[in-house]
């Protein structure tokens, strides 16, 4: 069975070899990476890995700032897209987290029943208290999400697809692919969430803006979860801030999507089983000397560039806001502080 993962990267190169190593052990065969404005050496490792025949590079294709959609649009016409028998469209920070059968994707499409889509519900991973990037598996370092459930007091949470050959595709999304609004009723695909049930009509058929992406987590998680690692560390995060080209200097800093994802309510190391076959693929690709001196030379890139934020008083106000920020989501804060509980 041959699985394309894709994905769009701009200075994610600390943490390729993980994500690479990781899929290959749940059953990714392929990798097809779109890569954009890099300053930390993550294009010229991936040109690295591409030589040797580990994944396959190429520059973002995008005219505009729509990198990812224009990227999708480009992986269609792509032989590892088009010879795949499934493609798994996720980001560097996402890990499928499988609990069926031997963990990989194969045993997840067994236990879903064969569909041609599944549509597996996102868990955010908290920061866990981690301000100092280390250069070690992030699957082993941030082991606590929100509810399961319940996520900003939302039922209904993100999902990422894995897409089969014959689903009678108009377009992928970061989400999930789209089919065509006038295919007929009898010619819709099976769709499945992470249970192997039905995704809800209005998911499938895209009803409305609300359900393209999401539908109740709620019993959605028996065979996967996809782990969400949006966070990191803190020097990580400020480093994540600056490649989107955010000024902090001029303005006020927002720390909603941080207090989004930093909700530390429950515990869930069940991805860790896969933590010392992990230790060894990555060995693995280490063990090529031009591979670990190209991670190396972007793990010091990593660092340098946090310690040159650190070095700006705007930098350092927000690392001390994240710190300090409530581990309670903002929605779930003014519920409880409607009602008179707040803490």
């Amino acid at each position: 069975m041959r699985i394309t993962a894709v994905t769009c990267v701009k200075n994610e190169g600390p943490f390729l070899l993980e994500w690479i190593a990781f899929n290959r052990l749940i059953g990714v065969t392929d990798h097809l990476f779109y890569s954009n404005d890099c300053t930390d050496g993550t294009d010229r490792l991936l040109d690295a890995l591409a030589a040797r025949g580990i994944v396959q590079h190429l520059p973002n294709p995008a005219r505009g700032r729509n990198y990812q959609m224009e990227a999708l649009q480009d992986a269609e016409k792509q032989p590892l897209v088009r010879e795949a028998d499934w493609v798994w469209v996720a980001d560097v920070d996402e890990f499928l987290n499988i609990h069926a059968g031997d963990h990989t994707i194969p045993a997840l499409i067994e236990a879903c029943g064969d569909p041609q889509a599944i549509s597996v519900t996102f868990r955010f991973f908290a920061n866990d208290d981690v301000d100092g990037f280390v250069d070690r598996p992030v699957i082993g370092q941030f082991t606590r999400s929100h509810n399961p459930d319940l996520w900003c007091g939302e039922t209904a949470i993100e999902v990422k697809t894995l897409v089969r050959k014959d689903f009678p595709l108009h377009y992928y999304g970061a989400h999930r692919p789209f089919f065509k609004p006038s295919l007929p009723p009898r010619k819709r695909p099976r769709w499945t969430d992470g249970s192997g049930r039905k995704v809800p009509y209005r998911f499938l058929t895209a009803a409305s803006r609300r359900s393209t992406r999401r539908f109740a987590a709620a019993g959605a998680r028996e065979f996967a979860t996809l782990n969400h690692y949006a966070l990191r560390s803190l020097d990580s995060y400020m480093v994540k801030t600056d490649r989107g080209d955010v000024n902090r200097e001029n303005r006020a800093f927002d720390d909603t999507y941080w207090r989004e994802r930093n909700d530390p309510a429950c515990l869930d190391t069940s991805i860790q089983r896969h933590l010392p076959a992990l230790e060894k693929a990555l060995a693995a690709l280490k063990s090529d000397p031009r591979i670990a001196a190209l991670h190396g030379e972007a793990v010091r890139l990593h660092k340098a560039r946090r310690d040159t934020l650190l070095a700006q008083p705007g930098y350092r106000r927000m690392r001390a806001q994240l710190r300090a920020a409530s581990k309670l989501p903002p929605a779930e804060e003014a519920l409880l502080a409607e009602l008179g509980l707040a803490p």
